[in-house]
């Protein structure tokens, strides 16, 4: 188990890489900690307990990030919402949907967690150690950890601030790709080099009468999900949910 001095190096470093200190760093510790890590913990003060003559473990061992993903993914939509909102007031309704999807989808999260360093100063139980790469949805799901952190520990001002310093470059990227092109051919050509899939495109749900109907639809490639795409015809929703798939694969390619 880690000491005390190497707990607060660690946090410390991992600031750093945030370029946030926090007034409370018990929440960043809460953030980098694994649902893994919790187990072992349990583990550990159990046996300790045990060896003590105490039957119970305290409520402290049962702490790990979740709930903390739970709040940052809301609080990284609204950010995300309001910054597209305002920048771009010409944009309707469906393409801020198609951007924001892209935007905060997992590839992207994990590809900023990337960037920051962030896994290699987590908290995680024997089984994940294991992994060559830590695995995407847990790469994306410990930024939003991380942001509501900030968020508690500074208020939402800091937490906007940090989110934008690392999504901004993200909304360009997607903002810059708005021109017309035949996605669903190009997806196809693209998956086909390499992966030799073609994709498949499912309708997620229907919403409105007959004539004024709205179809959001998902791209599959192989057995995963990505990106989703609305619109008024299933042509127009699966060329969205196209477009925004070539994006998530071009920044998966950055990750390398």
């Amino acid at each position: 188990m880690e000491n005390n001095a190497e707990l607060a190096a660690r946090l410390a470093d991992c600031e750093q890489h945030l370029g946030y200190a926090f007034k409370n760093r018990e929440l960043l510790e809460l953030a980098l900690t694994h649902a893994s890590d919790k187990a072992a913990r349990i583990e550990h003060a159990a046996e300790v307990a045990f060896e003590e003559g105490n039957e119970h473990v305290t409520q402290l061992d049962l702490v790990d990030n979740e709930r903390l993903e739970f709040l940052g993914d809301s609080i990284l939509g609204m950010v995300v919402c309001d910054e597209l909102f305002h920048s771009y007031p010409e944009a309707n309704e469906g393409d801020l949907t198609n951007v924001k999807s892209v935007v905060v989808s997992r590839p992207v999260l994990a590809k900023i967690s990337d960037d920051l360093g962030i896994a290699e100063f987590m908290s995680l139980g024997k089984g994940m150690t294991t992994y060559d790469r830590l695995p995407e949805s847990l790469r994306a799901n410990v930024f939003e950890a991380v942001v509501a952190a900030i968020y508690l520990d500074g208020g939402l001002v800091e937490a906007r601030t940090f989110v934008l310093a690392h999504v901004r470059r993200h909304i360009d990227l997607v903002e810059k790709d708005q021109h017309r092109k035949n996605y669903k051919s190009k997806l196809q050509q693209y998956t086909q080099r390499e992966f030799s899939i073609t994709p498949a495109y499912r309708v997620i749900s229907e919403e409105g009468p007959d004539h004024i109907k709205e179809f959001e639809i998902i791209a599959v490639i192989g057995t995963k999900e990505y990106a989703t795409g609305r619109g008024k015809s299933k042509k127009d929703a699966e060329q969205e949910a196209a477009r925004a798939t070539l994006l998530m694969l071009r920044e998966e390619e950055m990750t390398g």
